[in-house]
């Protein structure tokens, strides 16, 4: 009997049919949906007021990624309570990819203080990647009696509990570097919090408030044009963008360090595929030389991450630390 396996039109058409199935298991799990991400326009809450950090740090990226995808993005800016207005807004949205947000470290800050948080900042997301980290100042008004670390330590000292600072509010990273700036040298300042860090900058700007903590990305210009001065930068390295400036650590504060840093969030649930399409976006969008400038210039340091799992992993180890420094420093809403 003749053998149909040697056969090259029956051998043929069997490759063709393994191929067919092949394909099709590659891409059932796909909906059409994931596959033609992104068909309509993202929408992009930054939880901060227009012009603070977190809004220019967005708007630094979104016009490139823009662009990449090949789609609108429209910024929209929901401010308050140290950025968990925002967050809070963003978790609630449908987790089809079309709704992002910035994620600020005070969003970790804040819930280690244990304010009135409507999301779980560890599971009513999907994190994307982290964008850029940058260390905060610790500047103020010309005016201040002090210009050194150890100056304003003695003035703070000689006056306990009156001399006052701003911050975007209860429980942001700005409230909480503070705070443990006060622990580490044994002062006791006045807290004046704001609803966000842009109005907090601005008075100390004015000399309505004296002392305020702020990213380099804002603050940088200001000492540049000798509107504010800067005391020292809460990272544990000078920043690159005005080596002049030195490190509160260095100046009697060994071990001291508060960072802020910028990231990107989608809502628990968003696809897999849209996820990875994203952080893959972002990162392109982060190498594009107009952007990487604009950063360096500000001071701040492109930091992206290497998965999606490792900017969660950020997010938790976050939590974990200032709930610590809560801890340790007794620290209590105002």
């Amino acid at each position: 009997m003749k053998s149909w396996q040697g056969s090259p039109g029956v051998s043929a058409l069997r490759c063709l049919t393994v191929a067919a199935a092949i394909v099709f298991i590659g891409f059932s799990h796909l909906s059409p949906a994931v596959a033609a991400y992104p068909d309509k326009p993202i929408r992009w809450i930054v939880p901060s007021t227009p012009g603070g950090g977190t809004d220019t740090t967005t708007r630094i990226v979104v016009p490139k990624l823009s662009e990449i995808l090949g789609q609108p993005i429209v910024v929209e800016n929901r401010p308050g309570a140290s950025g968990n207005i925002g967050v809070g807004v963003l978790a609630k949205a449908a987790p089809d990819g079309y709704t992002l947000g910035t994620c600020i470290a005070s969003n970790a800050s804040n819930v280690a203080l244990q304010t009135q948080v409507s999301f779980d900042l560890t599971k009513d997301f999907s994190p994307i990647t982290l964008l850029v980290t940058l260390p905060n100042a610790l500047v103020g008004h010309p005016t201040v009696p002090a210009k050194t670390v150890k100056e304003l330590v003695s003035l703070a000292k000689s006056k306990p509990g009156k001399l006052e600072y701003s911050s975007g509010g209860l429980g942001s990273i700005q409230h909480m570097s503070m705070e443990l700036f006060q622990n580490m040298t044994g002062t006791k300042m006045l807290h004046v919090p704001y609803k966000a860090t842009h109005p907090a900058l601005t008075d100390a700007v004015s000399g309505y408030v004296p002392l305020t903590v702020a990213s380099t990305l804002t603050t940088l210009p200001l000492v540049r044009a000798g509107r504010l001065h800067a005391f020292g930068v809460t990272s544990t390295n000078r920043t690159q963008a005005a080596p002049d400036v030195p490190t509160i650590a260095e100046q009697g504060v060994p071990g001291y360090e508060a960072v802020q840093w910028f990231g990107v969030l989608a809502p628990a649930g968003t696809p897999r595929d849209v996820v990875l399409k994203l952080h893959a976006a972002i990162l392109k969008a982060l190498q594009d030389p107009g952007v990487k400038k604009h950063f360096t210039t500000e001071g701040a340091d492109i930091t992206p991450s290497k998965t999606p799992e490792d900017f969660a992993a950020l997010i938790r180890n976050d939590v974990a630390k200032w709930r610590k420094v809560v801890k340790e420093g007794g620290i209590k809403v105002e």
